[in-house]
């Protein structure tokens, strides 16, 4: 009876891993009956890209699906299965996936990939900045400046290439006109906030993210903690944001997607400011939302951010 016991328990979790596996996302399997590079992301940002790049030649699934925070994350069933039968990996580097003791690394090392060999940082080439409150350790959101968002482009193409010569061509002259639109955007974007008076020019969010956005389009950011892995809301984080507050004129506040908007609205309502509108930062918008892809999310941050400031 216990060994009867026993089966059925064994049956009914790969029947349910699988269910969850089918509903989850798209089954990675599929791709060998298409013949199509099997790429993983580690987030709904790069899966983007990556599709933009890869159009039809490439089947992408992403490990985080969208609204939910990469910093720390577990691995699903379907995670696994994927990332042992994937062509190629991207992940972001510069420390973002790197919470709950590693749980990318131990990931790939349980796939049997091998970093710059199968796994790859899209984030290569990017100039990093660090944390404040930990200069050692470099702050991961570089997507944020749409410059470096190019250049995440550049390298998932030169991997997409490697991989599969066959579509070389197909992939860059994709990446080109990709780069273009990016291009465009980010010119825009560098003089979208200088009519707005300094003091006003700052945007107040939940985690740090924004410092390449800031540098890059002229704001200066502030935030209740720098990083989500941190310690979030503390009575000591919100005191130093409310002084940072009341020694400028900011006008409204901003949460993020993937974030819990408890602390904002603790924020809120102890400085008197309205929360103006939600921001994408480290996913993108669900299926038919304003941020449903990397361009229209960081067209979506611009507008927002420009409207909430002014």
């Amino acid at each position: 009876m216990k060994k009867l016991l026993a089966t059925f328990l064994v049956l009914a979790a790969s029947v349910a891993g699988l269910f969850y596996f089918l509903d989850h996302r798209t089954s990675p399997t599929t791709t060998t009956q298409t013949g199509k590079l099997r790429v993983v992301t580690t987030n709904s940002i790069l899966e983007d890209m990556v599709q933009q790049v890869g159009g039809k030649h490439v089947d992408v699934y992403s490990i985080v699906s969208r609204g939910v925070d990469p910093h720390e994350y577990e691995p699903q069933p379907a995670d696994i299965t994927a990332t042992h039968q994937a062509d190629v990996l991207f992940h972001n580097g510069l420390n973002l996936e790197t919470g709950g003791n590693g749980w990318f690394k131990k990931l790939v090392a349980n796939a049997n990939k091998q970093f710059d060999e199968d796994v790859f940082a899209a984030s290569d080439g990017v100039k990093a900045k660090h944390l404040t409150t930990n200069v050692n350790e470099v702050d991961p959101h570089a997507w944020l400046d749409l410059s470096n968002g190019i250049q995440y482009v550049k390298t998932i193409t030169k991997i997409l290439s490697q991989k599969d010569p066959d579509h070389a061509n197909a992939y860059q002259q994709n990446a080109e006109a990709y780069t273009e639109k990016l291009r465009s955007l980010h010119q825009q974007a560098q003089s979208k906030f200088t009519s707005i008076p300094e003091n006003q020019r700052v945007l107040v969010t939940s985690e740090g993210a924004f410092k390449y956005f800031a540098a890059a389009y002229h704001v200066t950011p502030t935030y209740i903690w720098e990083i989500n892995t941190e310690s979030q809301g503390t009575p000591a984080q919100m005191q130093a944001v409310i002084q940072k507050i009341n020694q400028t004129k900011v006008k409204h506040l901003f949460v993020e997607t993937s974030v819990s908007p408890k602390s904002m609205n603790k924020l809120a309502s102890e400085t008197g400011l309205t929360i103006y509108s939600k921001l994408y930062t480290d996913s993108l918008g669900q299926k038919g939302s304003n941020g449903d892809t990397y361009y229209k999310m960081m067209q979506w941050n611009l507008d927002q951010i420009a409207k909430g400031l002014s």
